[in-house]
């Protein structure tokens, strides 16, 4: 096996040689990676690499995807591939291709390349390694035939090396084995879903469903049996909480956890991924029997999303006290009331009892969270992790715009009281003035004429606003302008509008010192520290407000996309994922040491 001893101390032209194959018909990618030796970790000659092909030229990255076959093409028929394509191609089944699905492929990779002008890249070994089923690279293959050529050039290069990493793996005899079990929990856990959606192979896990108290019990299986916590249980509003002691059962403890609740028709990581981490760490600690001079604790949050009711972040924010007693008398679609989901749900339904979940504060030494990006910005940078700076505060509301509907062919265009002209006239303007400043955004995500018709003037429309910044000040500048901005349209064109807030959440900047320790935890992994702000919320948001916290984002697959059944990682992103954990552990442990 190849190591990075014997690498680092090679010459160039042997270093080239040592990585040949790693890249199809390609050495010059190894060739201007070697000037950035030596590599103290894969990661690091990983980044190497990906950064020499970011750094071509257009022209070598379309040489460079132009050296890849076809899936399943001329040259695996033909017996022409490179022992490594032939070997991944052979892994995902694409040499046993019935005729129907070799017919298919064959016509979609014509098509892509009469699209495109080159070949259809799909590391078919996929996120774990062990290799796409057929049905699945064809449905990949098909939905990107309908990307923008510059979209689909950038994808061609990520899984490009993608397929280098894992040929990597086999060179090093490397194995992410604790990013597989992060995998594998994450696809055990997905098979609950609600009814509804899981005939359709949709994943949607909403408050105290059926799906969701499988999932809550799944958890605390996993919890007891596969990692050895010593305490688990299932508290008032259905956070599981398992807590593995420090050296002194009764010493401080880090706080740590996301939700298990999923949006409608999502992914399998957001969320879950910050229960399963920690969880992996805690197993290691446990078969190494190990304690720490502090506890963790590990709280699966039971609802966050605000699905099934309006009362986003509940789980966390029992934890600080911020649960509405309002909410219990909330109703779902079908009529039934939070108390009564919980009573069915076997939770106590009790203001009392959910009181008690508060947490002191002074009995923790902070709480961090990982969570997958749920964005681009890492993928497109070739950055498996992220350390957070702050989570963006953010203002939501729902807006109605009223004018006078009447016909549309005999009102004249100066004489229109359009109530949709105006709500367009007032997105265009969000758009335009959340980009004229560093990380504010706006949102019109829902836009309706009710009672429309394809030949009436609309006089009634329905939007909602979504506006966020990683401070206070910028997000308020943003709502100032914006409303200040209807009221001028509105008034311009003889219209009323009405604007319900709906969400207020203030910005929560990391704790610099927590934030410094996950950046030493990823320096630790030989990746360089890449500070980015969350634009989503997340359950740190609501600890935010009680104790010290700081977040780590690891890069989603698929362009970073999520609330989606898109949303994907990779094994080997999530074993650096928990590496890096296992390093905050191991460099906190050494701080509290007397």
């Amino acid at each position: 096996m190849l190591t990075l001893t014997r690498l680092n101390a090679a010459s160039d032209a042997d270093f080239v040689a040592l990585l040949d194959g790693t890249y199809e018909h390609s050495p010059w990618v190894a060739e201007r990676a070697a000037a950035a030796r030596p590599f103290a970790t894969l990661a690091q000659l990983k980044l190497a690499l990906a950064r020499a092909v970011r750094e071509a030229s257009r022209e070598e990255q379309l040489a460079l995807i132009r050296a890849h076959p076809e899936l399943a093409g001329k040259a695996m028929v033909a017996k022409s591939l490179t022992a490594e394509s032939s070997k991944e191609q052979s892994k995902a089944g694409l040499t046993a291709c019935t005729p129907e699905e070799f017919a298919r492929i064959q016509q979609l990779n014509a098509d892509y390349s009469a699209r495109f002008g080159w070949p259809f890249i799909l590391a078919v070994r996929g996120p774990r390694g062990q290799g796409w089923p057929r049905s699945e690279i064809i449905a990949t293959l098909a939905r990107r035939l309908a990307g923008p050529p510059a979209f689909e050039r950038a994808e061609c290069l990520r899984h490009i090396h993608r397929i280098a990493e894992i040929r990597l793996n086999d060179k090093f005899g490397a194995s992410p084995a604790l990013g597989e079990q992060v995998w594998d929990w994450a696809e055990a856990l997905a098979v609950h879903s609600d009814p509804g959606f899981k005939e359709r192979g949709e994943l949607t896990v909403t408050y105290l469903t059926e799906a969701h108290r499988a999932c809550a019990a799944q958890l605390q299986q996993w919890m007891l049996d596969d990692c050895g916590f010593d305490e688990v249980s299932l508290d008032a509003v259905g956070n599981v909480v398992g807590v593995y002691h420090g050296a002194e059962p009764n010493a401080k403890r880090l706080l740590t956890g996301s939700h298990y609740d999923t949006v409608r028709n999502g992914g399998k990581y957001d969320g879950r991924l910050g229960i399963f981490v920690p969880m992996a760490c805690v197993r290691e600690l446990r078969a190494q029997r190990r304690r720490l001079p502090f506890g963790i604790e590990v709280v699966g949050f039971a609802e966050e999303e605000g699905q099934r009711y309006k009362a986003t972040f509940l789980g966390s924010g029992a934890l600080i006290k911020q649960f509405d007693p309002r909410w219990l008398d909330q109703l779902d679609a079908d009529g039934v009331s939070m108390a009564d989901a919980m009573r069915a749900a076997g939770l106590p339904a009790t203001l009392r009892a959910i009181a008690s979940l508060q947490r002191d504060a002074a009995q923790y030494l902070g709480f961090v969270e990982v969570h997958i990006e749920q964005g681009p910005v890492l993928n497109e940078i070739d950055l498996p992790l992220g350390v957070v700076t702050s989570i963006n505060g953010s203002l939501r509301y729902q807006c109605e715009i009223v004018g006078m509907a009447s016909h549309a062919g005999t009102t004249p265009m100066d004489r229109r009281r359009d109530a949709a002209a105006a709500a367009a006239e007032l997105i265009l303007f969000v758009e335009k003035r959340a980009a004229s400043v560093p990380d504010v955004v706006g949102t019109v995500g829902m836009l309706q004429v009710p009672a429309g018709s394809i030949n009436v003037v609309p006089g009634r429309c329905l939007f909602s606003l979504d506006l966020r910044a990683t401070t206070n000040a910028a997000r308020d500048a943003l709502d100032a302008d914006v409303r200040a901005e209807l009221a001028a349209i509105c008034e311009r064109r003889g219209l009323s509008f009405t604007l319900e807030q709906t969400m207020a959440a203030d910005a929560a900047p990391s704790d610099p010192a927590w934030q410094a320790r996950w950046e030493a935890a990823v320096r630790a992994q030989g990746l360089p520290v890449y500070r980015m702000p969350s634009g989503a919320g997340h359950d740190a948001m609501k600890l935010h407000e009680a104790m010290p916290q700081a977040m780590l984002f690891l890069r989603g697959a698929n362009a970073g996309i999520s609330h989606n059944p898109l949303e994907s990682i990779s094994a080997d992103d999530a074993q650096l994922c928990v590496q890096a954990f296992q390093s905050l552990l191991h460099n906190l442990a050494e701080e509290c040491r007397p």
